[in-house]
């Protein structure tokens, strides 16, 4: 692995352990088992690392979303993109970026973080409408509504895990999620089935 390699692993590993503010170049060279002059020959400085690191990261993610490209009709993706695994315990890489003092107050790396989550919003929203078009969610559905509404369900599964030391209330926020969208579909059918038997 080069040098430059070690150092973006290391750097990922720290900011997704730590966060930015708390990382220093020294723990980014010690973790990375490089010295300054690979650091300095490859990056300006943390800054610099940080944005090629949370870009790639990011991308990483992002690139990963079975919303658009999963299987299974609209709802099925939705429901399948939700119960993803997820350690709860460790946060979500970009979600906590949202609580670090020095990347909120950093335009660039702010910028970073606040278009992954439109890009993802972006892809909820998209799927969403998808399942309402189906008939899987009710008419009334508003898609950009329920996309913040599963992504808050997320990343405040992250919160309370995390405040827990425990996994168990992510899944059970997930859980919830998935039930309040059954619950949903079903409504759907039901009126579906009220309407043939008018006719």
């Amino acid at each position: 692995m080069s040098s430059r390699n070690q150092l973006t692993d290391a750097m990922a590993e720290l900011l997704w352990e730590r966060g930015y503010a708390a990382t220093s170049p020294r723990e980014v060279m010690a973790r990375a088992g490089v010295g300054q002059g690979s650091m300095y020959h490859h990056f300006s400085g943390k800054h610099d690392l940080a944005v090629e690191v949370m870009s790639a990261v990011i991308g990483d993610m992002t690139g990963k979303s079975s919303l658009l490209a999963g299987e299974g009709s609209p709802l099925q993706r939705i429901k399948n993109h939700l119960t993803e695994p997820r350690p709860g315990t460790r946060g979500c890489r970009v979600g906590r970026m949202t609580q670090d003092p020095q990347v909120v107050a950093d335009a660039e790396l702010l910028g970073i973080v606040s278009k992954a989550f439109d890009t993802m919003l972006g892809r909820w929203e998209a799927t969403i409408a998808e399942a309402v078009g189906a008939g899987e969610l009710p008419a009334s559905t508003v898609p950009s509504e329920l996309a913040r509404t599963l992504a808050a369900v997320i990343q405040g599964g992250y919160v309370l895990a995390r405040a827990k030391g425990d996994q168990g209330p992510m899944d059970a926020a997930i859980r919830g999620a998935v039930g309040l969208l059954d619950a949903a579909h079903a409504a759907v059918d039901a009126d579906h089935t009220t309407q043939r038997r008018r006719q």
